[in-house]
């Protein structure tokens, strides 16, 4: 990839950088930078290195999980409750290896765990844009955070595990490079935390896992008061299928404890951004809903919260 940014900051996976498991407005910053900086994170794998290449299902016994590794969070001046962090994903860069899993039966995690008495694993070589499984079988990758988040409101530590309107674990697999991804802001700040990086993903992340992998993610962070949303959206260009190419989209998000809620959310937010930006009635905005938005479950395993996205091609605008 030629690099058309310069990075402004670099947050190593050092101990003095990474935090655990949850969201803390009490967090002090590692360090503080202007909007529109470019900033690239280093992020631990979220088994925060506890598998390698050689790795078995048998290491997963031993396993332990105190929560996600998150490289931050980064103080953006000028940040302010009721403002929007517009986060550009310019670049990721994996360290050539990843691991997916998944839990036994008698761990209730994952979507299907009653089909599966055993835990799995396989460890995955990533090269030249694709990770190797079995039997000749390789899955092309388009890296991206699982995790991007900033502190929300409420005081005390909050569980990394389920996302929340201030994003966090949104598993949204169409985060790659090149797409952009807008946060309401709730505290002074921002304070912008990333990690738990896939190398690939399904959507829905059916067996608690993707292609889990330490990365590099360079992105611009930069404040927006011209904005004002409820929820997480997006753009992107995809990809949208695992080999093909598909055209930019616009992205609504609803996060909830309810799939028809979150869903009732996501196409919410679509009929306010439609009726806010495309000239259409909230009646014309509703109908095209019904018609020309794709929903998409982002992600299934995240207790309580689940994610689901509202997709808009933008080519049906002149």
């Amino acid at each position: 990839m030629t690099e058309t940014h310069t990075v402004d900051y670099r947050l190593d996976d050092s101990d003095d950088n990474v935090h655990h498991g949850v969201w803390d407005n009490s967090l002090d910053p590692v360090c503080s930078v202007e909007s529109g900086a470019v900033v690239e994170f280093e992020c631990r794998d979220a088994a925060n290195g506890q598998f390698d290449a050689d790795s078995t299902v048998a290491d997963l016994q031993s396993m332990s999980f105190s929560g996600h590794p998150l490289t931050g969070p980064v103080h953006v001046e000028g940040a302010a409750p009721g403002d929007v962090l517009e986060i550009e994903f310019l670049e990721f860069a994996h360290k050539g290896f990843g691991v997916t899993y998944f839990y036994p039966e008698e761990s209730e995690k994952g979507l299907v765990p009653e089909e599966f008495e055993e835990p799995g694993l396989h460890i995955w070589d990533l090269d030249d844009g694709v990770g190797k499984f079995v039997n000749g079988i390789e899955v092309p990758l388009d890296p991206f955070p699982g995790i991007a988040g900033v502190a929300p409101a409420a005081d005390g530590e909050h569980s990394s595990t389920p996302p929340r309107r201030v994003g966090g674990n949104l598993d949204i697999k169409h985060l790659t490079a090149g797409s952009t991804l807008y946060l309401p802001v709730e505290v002074a700040g921002a304070l912008f935390s990333v990690g738990d990086c896939h190398g690939a993903q399904g959507d829905g992340e059916v067996c608690v896992t993707a292609i889990e992998a330490p990365m590099f993610v360079t992105a611009r962070l930069s404040v927006r008061s011209d904005m004002e949303i409820n929820q997480p959206e997006f753009e992107t260009s995809g990809p949208f299928t695992a080999t093909g190419t598909d055209e930019p989209m616009y992205g609504t998000t609803g996060v909830a404890s309810d799939l028809q809620a979150a869903a009732k959310r996501a196409v919410t937010q679509m009929i306010d951004h439609l009726a806010a930006n495309r000239g259409l009635t909230r009646t014309e905005a509703y109908l095209l809903c019904s018609v020309a938005v794709d929903l998409k479950i982002n992600q299934v395993v995240n207790a309580p919260n689940w994610t689901v996205s509202a997709y808009l091609p933008e080519s049906l605008f002149p």
